[in-house]
């Protein structure tokens, strides 16, 4: 299984920005092009999952509808819920093998960065060698620049201020949280869908996960500045690149969502 990861994913992912940093000279934007490029090319996968949220999200009336009608009939209302997921051509487990795909995708790629900006004392071109493919091949003076707009990709992104005893996440790092945070803004129909189906049966397992996916939307910020002060820069700038490409397709998909009362407020419209 091990040689299977290497092989398909995370072998071919490091040859990938190896060979970008090569064409670019630039360790920094060889991340954000294949970060871009990467989830371009998983969009496919995406798109049509975020599709199906946005229809999850026009039935929660009809679900809770259900669940009242069907109470204490667990058997009848999975079978009345398989029947309207059916007639509007929707099926809730599509979504996992795409999801876990784009997982697997997402170490891969994780750990190819790690690879490169975390040699552990070795010598980079020892280190990659052996894993690049015959046309890869670095000579043996090849240096690469960790350096991007004078932050360096190796480091974390952090503010040192005098006076102040520990460091302030970096403006990439904050920015990071940002977009995470208009992501998950932008799911709040599908949450507070999920939230009003589960009201109708109170103490039932879907009110743990509607509580947990209205704790995301505060999660995720603060999980991305908490890693964001021990993981190097060029992590963070992946992260930043991901999330925003993330945050566009979220809204070819399903528009601004939760976020369209704060975009009319910006633009003087009415909601």
């Amino acid at each position: 299984m091990a040689d299977l990861w290497k092989l398909l994913l995370f072998q071919p992912l490091l040859n990938a920005l190896i060979g970008l940093a090569r064409l670019t000279g630039d360790l920094g934007w060889s991340i954000i092009l294949l970060t871009i490029g990467l989830r371009l090319v998983m969009t496919p996968l995406v798109i049509p999952s975020l599709k199906a949220s946005k229809k999850m999200q026009d039935l929660a009336p009809e679900l809770a509808d259900l669940k009242i009608k069907h109470k204490g009939d667990k058997p009848g209302l999975v079978a009345a819920q398989a029947e309207l997921y059916k007639k509007h051509g929707l099926n809730p487990a599509a979504g996992c093998l795409p999801q876990i795909i784009q997982i697997l995708v997402l170490i891969a790629l994780f750990n190819a960065f790690n690879t490169i900006l975390k040699p552990n004392g070795q010598s980079l071109v020892e280190l990659l060698n052996p894993i690049l493919y015959a046309v890869n091949k670095l000579p043996s003076d090849f240096k690469l620049s960790t350096s991007f707009y004078g932050l360096e990709l190796t480091k974390p992104d952090l503010i040192r201020l005098p006076g102040l005893p520990l460091p302030l996440p970096g403006l990439f790092v904050l920015a990071s949280a940002l977009i995470q945070f208009a992501s998950s803004k932008m799911m709040m129909p599908e949450t507070k869908a999920a939230v009003k189906v589960a009201g109708t049966t109170p103490g039932g397992s879907d009110d743990i996960m509607a509580a947990t996916q209205t704790q995301m939307l505060y999660m995720f910020p603060l999980m991305t500045i908490f890693f964001g002060y021990q993981f190097q820069f060029g992590l963070v700038l992946y992260w930043l690149v991901f999330s925003a490409v993330s945050m566009v397709q979220q809204y070819f998909a399903s528009g601004w969502g939760g976020l369209t009362p704060w975009i009319n407020k910006l633009y003087g419209r009415k909601n």
